[in-house]
């Protein structure tokens, strides 16, 4: 049977099939939460601090090359994100708040400020994987409910002051260190 109405050819079902296939685990595997990243990726490489000792604010950040960054906070993940201009993320991951479990970080729930002090920043930046716990952590601790465009704006408009109080406070801590006798 030719023509327009043909059925198609088992080698043309069969790579369909298979580019379907392929193309589905490509996309699943994009979007796949990271597996046991404080382990592969124990160090935020900007600022060297404990990515396990800081679980419920760390991110992680996928990029089109296959791969991965895992930092301690939107702070550094801002840093990683400018100097990494000619890569691509293609996915985004933060820890919840509650349950330090990574969440997209896109459609993550930010909360901006209040009175829990943030991670490499003096405005705090948290994530929360759904409203009601942003809402009731806005309760008890205030900040602002918004979403990940105005954190990651939030970010980069603290990005100086924050790189500062970092660098003095650092300068403090080796004079201090250096003034203990051995």
């Amino acid at each position: 049977m030719a023509g327009p109405f043909a059925p198609p050819a088992l080698e043309d079902s069969v790579t369909r099939l298979l580019l379907a296939l392929a193309f589905s685990l490509c996309a699943a595997t994009s979007l796949a939460q990271p597996v046991d990243d404080t382990k592969a990726m124990p160090s935020c490489p900007h600022c060297g601090m404990d990515r396990e000792k800081f679980a419920a604010s760390r991110m992680v950040i996928d990029y089109d090359d296959g791969k991965s960054v895992g930092l301690c906070s939107l702070h550094c993940a801002a840093v990683d994100l400018a100097v990494a201009i000619d890569k691509t993320p293609t996915a985004l991951w933060v820890a919840d708040l509650p349950s330090k479990k990574l969440v997209n970080a896109e459609t993550a729930v930010w909360v901006l400020g209040g009175t829990k002090s943030g991670v490499m920043t003096s405005r705090a930046k948290w994530a929360f994987a759904d409203k009601a716990a942003a809402e009731a952590f806005v309760k008890e601790n205030g900040g602002t409910i918004t979403g990940f465009e105005d954190a990651m704006k939030a970010a980069y408009e603290d990005l100086y002051k924050d790189n500062k109080a970092i660098r003095e406070k650092r300068k403090m801590m080796k004079a201090k260190a250096a003034q203990k006798p051995n």
